[in-house]
């Protein structure tokens, strides 16, 4: 009998003596993550740790605002996040679930997000991620104390949530506005853009992040040449033009600048200054050139990876805040490996201890620093469709990591933790 060539010896052997033979599967299918893999049950023993998570779900966006945040955004990360901490648990002996709570809206916030984590804690849980405003982080972190539990805040970016209203048991992943307007500041300090006008929309929000890039113009040494409120209502979410179009125009005439400053949290009215100006110049601040956390254009350090996942999970792709919600679950499943327990009582403070690190698509591994909570992270500097930079920027040095170049360092904290 001859055998064709075509066949390895071994596999014309097996032909030769009528053996069965099959291609094996994995040279046939494309290879599949860690992460991606179906989840393994969980090993004889394994200690559970539940992390609860508190939101308040985005109202359906209107038919014209295709960047409106999805109903389903932070919690998608921290889902995301709890399969990353199973994956790293079957080998730990630990598992990880998430309860999540969507406050309804038809209570006070604060008093239903108060009401939440206390249900919470009496079901034993111990650590909670709170996508929620600063008052209602404030309240909760308040209503739990002394009871052994670990809040992560991982949306409300007040500046006195690190300060004056500092708690001990509050962990921040987002940055702080002093963060983002610190690193818009360095990279236009790296351009040599020095001249702003800052424009600042009335809400409360608005002004602090005002007030935070005027701290940050002194650091930096910027100087705001000009500064005026908006007065002219949310023309960013008008369906089409408005007579106030002239008006909004000669408002930027007569100023010399070298960028338009927009302090607009709500997102009414920053989308309309772009290419309306008299002058031709850029936008930046919370619209235009923004500072962020995540972007989907960033794909360095392997974040393609977390990228490609979280859009396989999600049916969508990964939002600044998804991102804070996956680091502060992350950051649990991260400190129990190290430390080799789940134990609440001994994770709570290893956080803020110099050896916890968090590794998280940023090229250096994480930490929070031990006199405010908040989380040490490169900010990206990003316009709608494309990485523009990352801070710290090269060139800005600090005695401790250049991480702590953006936001409130140690000998600036007013934070006093008992």
């Amino acid at each position: 009998m001859q055998v064709s060539t075509r066949f390895p010896p071994l596999l014309a052997l097996l032909v030769t003596l009528g053996i069965p033979w099959s291609r094996p599967v994995a040279a046939q299918e494309p290879a599949r993550s860690a992460q991606d893999a179906a989840p393994e049950p969980a090993a004889t023993g394994a200690t559970e740790t539940r992390i609860g998570f508190i939101y308040r779900p985005e109202s359906a966006p209107s038919s014209y605002d295709a960047e409106a945040a999805p109903e389903d955004e932070g919690v998608a990360g921290a889902r995301m996040a709890i399969k990353d901490n199973n994956t790293t648990g079957r080998f730990t002996k630990q598992t990880y679930a998430l309860d999540e709570i969507a406050l309804d809206g038809t209570k006070d916030g604060t008093t239903a997000a108060v009401e939440a984590a206390r249900d919470l804690v009496g079901r034993g849980l111990k650590f909670l991620v709170l996508a929620l405003p600063a008052d209602a982080v404030l309240a909760v972190a308040d209503a739990v104390k002394g009871e052994g539990v670990t809040v992560f805040n991982v949306a409300a970016p007040d500046d006195r949530l690190r300060g004056a209203d500092c708690r001990a048991n509050v962990f921040h992943v987002i940055p702080s506005r002093a963060m983002q307007t610190d690193a818009l500041a360095q990279f236009f300090t790296l351009m040599r853009w020095r001249k702003m006008f800052l424009i600042t929309g009335p809400q409360d929000g608005d002004r602090l992040y005002a007030e935070a890039f005027k701290n940050s113009a002194r650091k930096f040494n910027l100087k705001i040449t000009a500064e005026k409120p908006w007065t002219f209502g949310p023309l960013a979410k008008a369906r089409g033009d408005t007579p106030t179009r002239s008006e909004a125009m000669v408002f930027t005439r007569g100023v010399d600048y070298d960028l338009a400053i927009v302090a607009d949290e709500a997102n009414d009215w920053g989308d309309y200054v772009p290419f309306r100006t008299v002058d031709p110049r850029p936008v930046a601040g919370t619209q235009g050139l923004i500072a962020t956390t995540w972007h989907p254009t960033l794909e360095t350090w392997g974040a393609a990876q977390a990228q490609n996942r979280f859009r396989r999970q999600a049916g969508r792709l990964m939002r600044p805040l998804d991102y804070q919600a996956w680091a502060a679950v992350r950051s649990v499943g991260e400190a129990a490996t190290q430390k080799k327990t789940a134990d609440p009582a001994v994770l709570a403070p290893y956080f803020a201890d110099p050896a916890f690190s968090l590794p998280a698509y940023k090229g250096v591994s994480l930490t929070y620093r031990p006199w405010d909570h908040q989380l040490r992270q490169p900010v990206i500097v990003v316009q709608p469709k494309a990485m523009v930079s990352v801070a710290p920027e090269q060139g800005f040095t600090h005695q401790r990591t250049p991480l702590d170049t953006l936001g409130i360092d140690l000998p600036e904290t007013v934070c006093k933790f008992p």
